[in-house]
């Protein structure tokens, strides 16, 4: 095949103020549909793990640590191929169908469970549809999230507003596919799993079939030239594709050593770190602006960890809290323990639309926070979510349910929070990104999202679980007897975080004003 050129079927300009183009709608549409695939199946997952599969507690969550690390750090492989061989749009694709199949796999594995000694084909396809799903995700994840920078002229002010507008798609999927995967799934009979992960094919499916129709018509620069397109310096389309089979062979492999063996992600992603750098900065075609904005992307990614190991104790440890230790009686019907995850979708979706208005309000009188502020902010907020919980379970005693109340004022706090910091990180990346690795930055951006799940795994196997009999976990010689110890470790690791961030946010400010001037230039 020979590769596309960026100039072809070109379309009408589109404005640089005013609305926003059609493109953003479509991207929006697609990572909808495919949130709702990726948030409904982890929706259930963890509680599958433990009642269908026979897995505890502990293992269950690192685990799923492991698997959400890895989602998390293939989007580095996906990025590198999509900027030289295959292009955004080819990626997203091969990616859509590969988490279709990964879905439709899980389906399979939840039709016959158990404990892997007993039903030992159902964890092989386990971890088969899981393997599927974290190589889909990395051609997918990265490529859709850089394209939305795309469509915008550099310099462009609407594009905090653009990804502000894309997280409502993320969150809106996720809310649908919560929802729904919780009311089939989560019902208290294992049985009933499989319908979620059903489901979740069903609708990553069609989120790809829309991508595919749209693709053409849509997805243009404001000078109306394609994007996305095969790159017109490519060597090479059919060869990636024979390398698929060896890279799913070898994502199974690291996922299966990990959990039943030995550490093994936690490594990868520290060559990751390294090996990115040393791309990046040994190239010399980079600018001293170019190489000062990259070191920003890495700094603020360094505190994400903080952010996201904390915010992504939603499906393990939150999930086990609300089922043994949360009222979750509403007007006389019990609710779901999955299906409070919903709560981040929905403040989400309520608050982006204020919070979009709000730094345009402030924008256009002078004052709206730098990147690094709103980021740090974000941190803050996290860190009051957990403290409103550990004065719900203060003194808890024994059989005694706490209301759910306090998990509710924790996700409003992680909801607006995760909007100061996701949206402007990912917009922040795209501004700042040297053309050439814009795809491979947005990379390091998931690749701090893959150290954060992975240490998320690692914490949520420290939940005191009180029908343990092991000694109580410790960490750093700090003791977690029960709950209140729990959370405080969050609360403190997110506080300090915040203020070394705000301490060094001057700095980063004037290294991305440099950057941005010479962008525009």
């Amino acid at each position: 095949m020979q590769p596309a050129t960026a100039s072809l079927h070109p379309h009408p300009p589109t404005p640089a103020s005013g609305s926003h183009p059609r493109g953003l709608y479509l991207l929006f549409a697609t990572e909808m549909w495919e949130r709702f695939s990726y948030y409904g199946m982890r929706a259930v997952l963890v509680l599958f793990l433990i009642d269908a599969m026979r897995m505890d507690k502990a293992f269950a969550s690192k685990f799923y640590g492991g698997y959400t690390s890895l989602i998390y750090l293939t989007p580095l492989i996906g990025a590198y191929i999509s900027d030289r061989y295959w292009g955004n749009r080819r990626s997203i694709l091969t990616g859509g169908l590969l988490m279709a199949l990964g879905q439709l796999t899980l389906f399979a594995a939840a039709s016959s469970y158990g404990g892997v000694q007993d039903h030992p084909l159902s964890h092989w396809l386990l971890y088969l549809g899981l393997g599927a799903m974290i190589v889909g995700n990395g051609f997918f994840k990265p490529n859709i999230s850089s394209m939305v920078g795309s469509l915008y002229a550099p310099g462009d002010k609407r594009k905090d507003a653009a990804y502000t507008i894309f997280y409502m798609g993320i969150n809106l999927g996720s809310l649908i596919g919560n929802t729904i995967t919780s009311l089939l799934g989560d019902t208290g009979r294992s049985q009933d799993f499989r319908w979620a992960f059903l489901a979740c094919g069903i609708a990553m499916t069609f989120g790809t079939l829309v991508f595919n129709w749209g693709k053409g018509k849509y997805l243009h620069t404001p000078e109306g030239q394609q994007v996305g397109l095969t790159p017109t310096h490519s060597t090479t389309v059919k060869g990636i594709f024979a390398l698929l089979p060896v890279l799913l062979v070898l994502v199974l492999g690291i996922l299966y050593l990990d959990s039943a063996k030995f550490p093994t992600i936690a490594p990868l992603l520290l060559v990751a770190v390294i090996g990115i750098a040393i791309m990046i900065f040994s190239d010399k075609s980079l600018s001293k602006a170019d190489i000062q904005g990259v070191i920003v992307i890495f700094v603020v990614s360094f505190f994400v960890v903080f952010f996201w190991a904390a915010f992504e104790q939603a499906p393990a440890s939150l999930t086990f809290f609300a089922k043994e230790n949360m009222d979750r009686t509403l007007f006389g019907i019990t609710l779901p323990p999955s299906i409070f995850q919903n709560l981040n979708a929905f403040f989400v979706i309520a608050g982006a639309p204020v919070m979009a208005l709000l730094w345009t309000a402030l924008g256009r009188r002078g004052n709206e926070p730098p990147s690094p502020v709103k980021m740090a902010i974000g941190l803050v907020l996290l860190a009051l979510g957990y403290l409103v919980m550990c004065f719900g379970v203060k003194d808890l005693q024994p059989g005694v349910k706490v209301s759910m109340f306090f998990l509710v004022a924790l996700y409003f706090f992680h909801s607006i929070g995760e909007l100061c910091l996701s949206p402007i990180g990912l917009s922040l990346v795209n501004k700042l990104a040297p053309v050439k690795f814009a795809s491979l930055l947005m990379g390091v951006w998931f690749l701090a999202n893959a150290a954060a799940n992975y240490l998320a795994g690692y914490m949520s196997s420290l939940y005191p679980d009180p029908q343990s009999k092991a000694p109580a976990p410790v960490l750093f010689g700090y003791q977690i007897s029960n709950l209140y110890d729990f959370f405080m470790v969050f609360v403190v690791s997110a506080s300090v975080a915040a203020a070394i961030l705000l301490v060094i946010s001057p700095k980063l400010v004037n290294i991305m004003k440099a950057r941005e001037a010479e962008a525009v230039v």
